[in-house]
């Protein structure tokens, strides 16, 4: 029997095009893109929305809602936004009264089943900038904004899918997930990096070694392979052997990849079909998800 694997598509990033050319901006583009990655395998879809004129990410509710319901009314999938990149140029502009303003106004709508949740902060400085003196900067969490964004996930009923950056993160989101009786199963976003100089690189001790802490941590929890600039096709094997989940697209590609998100997608599948999965269906994640409740 195959072991169902989850795939999910993350269409564009902060970045812009300066360094992912390829990423769709305005909301028409993200729809298709993402019903695009959707046909190719994918049953959850990541997404950034933005200011078309000046490229920059713009967390506003009502562009995400045109964006989610763009794409849900094609393909049934779980789609759901990210938080501003607080410390950096890509952080947009702050829209509302806090980082999770937006999430909380599409729970409201019944437009999220998940949502962004960063358990922790982190210097961001590429490899290829470190010798000409590139400074970088401090991705930010504040403890007061992972609290906002706990409670927002808490009383909506969202899945927080947290972005584990370094190890850290999973303790201190386990422990916070423990503190909120009731909230919905975390989703443990391993993330690896060839550009950036924070976390692992894609190799497989360094998967087990993030395992071995979620098994102590969060045994059981949901894992899925991800990363920013990078190329997993070589962890995709031992992720799927022990029942990890995977995400592909433009914005976990390496900078100036000229692939389509479709494309990323559909040879993220032949790699799963390769190891011994499949890809899982979106009815199939939710079961899963909700039988652990």
């Amino acid at each position: 029997m195959t072991t169902p694997i989850w795939i999910e598509a993350a269409i564009n990033g902060p970045w812009g095009k300066e360094r992912q050319p390829g990423i769709p901006i305005a909301i028409p583009d993200i729809v298709a893109d993402g019903i695009a990655a959707v046909e190719a395998g994918a049953a959850i879809v990541h997404l950034h929305v933005y200011d078309v004129e000046t490229g920059r990410q713009r967390d506003d509710w009502q562009l995400y809602a045109r964006a989610i319901e763009g794409i849900r009314a094609k393909v049934d999938a779980i789609v759901y936004p990210t938080i501003p990149i607080l410390g950096s140029g890509y952080a947009g502009d702050m829209i509302g009264s806090g980082r999770y303003t937006h999430l909380e106004e599409l729970a409201k709508r019944g437009l999220v089943e998940w949502g962004v949740l960063d358990p922790g902060s982190c210097n961001w400085t590429t490899f290829a900038g470190i010798p000409g003196g590139e400074p970088g900067f401090i991705y930010q969490n504040p403890g007061e904004h992972i609290r906002e964004g706990m409670a927002v996930a808490h009383a909506n009923r969202i899945h927080p899918s947290y972005a584990i950056y370094e190890p850290g993160f999973t303790r201190l989101g386990a422990a916070l997930a423990k503190a909120y009786p009731g909230l919905p199963t975390p989703i443990y976003r391993l993330m690896f990096s060839d550009a950036f100089a924070w976390g692992f690189p894609p190799k497989a001790y360094a998967l087990e070694a993030h395992l071995a802490l979620l098994a102590e941590d969060a045994p059981g929890a949901p894992v899925m392979i991800a990363g920013l600039g990078v190329d997993l096709s070589g962890l995709i094997g031992p992720a799927v052997a022990r029942g990890v989940h995977v995400r592909a697209g433009l914005e976990d590609a390496h900078f100036g990849c000229t692939k389509t998100n479709a494309a990323l997608v559909s040879e993220t599948v032949k790699l799963v079909e390769a190891a011994g999965g499949r890809a899982a269906s979106v009815v199939e994640i939710r079961a899963d998800l909700a039988a652990r409740r």
